[in-house]
């Protein structure tokens, strides 16, 4: 009977420290995701800045031409 009781605390020590291994897993994994969405947030609105800026010189560009049209 002590043979059982030592095999059944000794499963759940180990469950528990594959539990508290998965815990910590799910904590790195969810700031890794926050640090990819920051970034791609970042990229996103560089590019939008980009885009918006192009815009203005194509316009330029276009008053630019039809002038000399």
């Amino acid at each position: 009977m002590a043979d059982i009781k030592q095999q059944i605390f000794q499963e759940l020590s180990a469950l528990e420290e594959v539990a508290s291994k998965l815990r910590g897993d799910a904590v790195i994994a969810g700031r890794q995701t926050d640090l990819e969405v920051a970034i791609l947030s970042k990229q996103v609105k560089t590019l939008r800045g980009q885009n918006a800026r192009a815009v203005q010189l194509i316009d330029k560009s276009m008053d630019i031409l039809k002038k000399y049209k």
